[in-house]
């Protein structure tokens, strides 16, 4: 099995990749049966959209802090975990930001797409789901749309639900809203697309982010799953992602 190793610049992510390089040599992202990411959830994030085009499967090991993502970090018998290992496909959201200037961006997010405030006054923004008016304002510091796979990020800090990756539904969360106090967010089916209204945006700018590509002063985004553009993950038996989620709800 060929592997290309890859990692963050962190002294022990460079340690790991010295060491598994010398046990099972480097090949090129071209030429590789698997990518293997070293660092923490960030670096893996990175790395899909790097190497997506190569499409090749990612087995990702833990040498960032949190790695909910990823695999323990272990050099032995690495070869034998790849080729044992459970395959999971995720599927990205495709945003569509326009600016204030006209500026059209696009951008691809596996854990969510955020809208947030720029300013100190809260944002205004209005909600269509597949173009129907759900929401005209919501009075927020920003709102996010989640994948499955993103759920257990930031999503669940805005206390935002954990979707199991199975459910085939994304997850809508406001960020600190204001009006209407008593909303909490919904559950859309994954093939719904959303839209999203910058009221008053001369006044209460706002940024949108889709994983680590942000734009500033939008006036509209819409997302959408991007189901043309699948990518495969890989995990040990024992640390199943499914079952990492599932026993998500249940943690203290």
């Amino acid at each position: 099995m060929k592997i290309h190793f890859t990692a963050n610049d962190t002294v022990e992510a460079q340690m790991a990749l010295t060491e598994l390089t010398a046990l099972y040599g480097q090949a090129t992202g071209k030429d590789c049966d698997t990518v293997v990411v070293l660092g923490g959830d960030g670096t893996l994030l990175e790395n899909i959209h790097r190497v997506m085009h190569w499409n090749k499967p990612i087995y990702g090991m833990n040498r960032g802090s949190v790695g909910f993502l990823l695999n323990p970090y272990r050099a032995e018998n690495l070869i034998d975990r790849m080729r044992n290992a459970q395959s999971v496909t995720l599927y990205p959201l495709h945003m569509t930001a326009k600016g204030r200037d006209g500026k059209i961006t696009e951008a691809l997010a596996f854990n969510e797409v955020s809208l947030l405030r720029q300013s100190r006054q809260a944002s205004k923004i209005g909600i269509a789901i597949d173009g129907v008016e759900r929401l005209p304002e919501l009075v927020c510091d920003g709102i996010l749309v989640a994948t499955p796979a993103g759920s257990t990020a930031y999503n669940l800090s805005a206390h935002g639900p954990i979707i199991p990756l199975s459910a085939n539904v994304l997850a809508l969360t406001p960020i600190s809203a204001f009006r209407p106090r008593r909303w909490r967010g919904a559950l859309l089916p994954a093939q719904a697309t959303i839209r999203f209204e910058i009221l008053e945006a001369d006044k209460r700018p706002v940024s949108a982010t889709a994983d680590y590509t942000e734009v500033r002063d939008v006036i509209q985004v819409d997302i959408a799953q991007d189901s043309s553009t699948g990518f495969t993950l890989l995990y040990d038996p024992d640390y199943n992602l499914e079952e990492r989620i599932l026993m998500e709800q249940f943690m203290p």
